[in-house]
């Protein structure tokens, strides 16, 4: 028992880094905000935004692989679980990025942005 209480605060310690990880690195580009990253546009927004949702994606699939133990389930059922939650988050993304750039372009005139 005690090998298994070893494995899983080893566990724990790996997940935190990386999770800490991956935050400090969305952290920073939030504060530095490259002009590079900023002022260009790819696919309807900015590289910046693209790597912040890259990373709040991979971070969301680690969590859901190391807390709901998709791990140890079969391959068809992790499959099942972690496509449609892609499919569904892609396509939210999609339609946050169409409709924000028609209200942009709406109220662009009328706003001070």
């Amino acid at each position: 028992m005690a090998h298994a209480h070893e494995s899983s605060k080893k566990r724990i310690w790996i997940v935190l880094i990386l999770l800490t990880v991956i935050t400090t690195v969305e952290v920073a580009l939030g504060i530095v905000k490259p002009a590079s990253l900023y002022l260009t546009s790819i696919l309807g927004t900015s590289p910046l935004n693209w790597i912040f949702i890259i990373l709040t994606l991979v971070k969301a699939y680690y969590i859901a692989w190391a807390f709901m133990h998709l791990e140890g389930e079969k391959k068809w059922f992790r499959r099942s679980i972690v496509w449609t939650a892609v499919f569904l988050i892609c396509y939210l993304i999609t339609l946050m990025l169409i409709e924000g750039g028609y209200l942009h372009s709406t109220l662009a005139p009328l706003v001070k942005w």
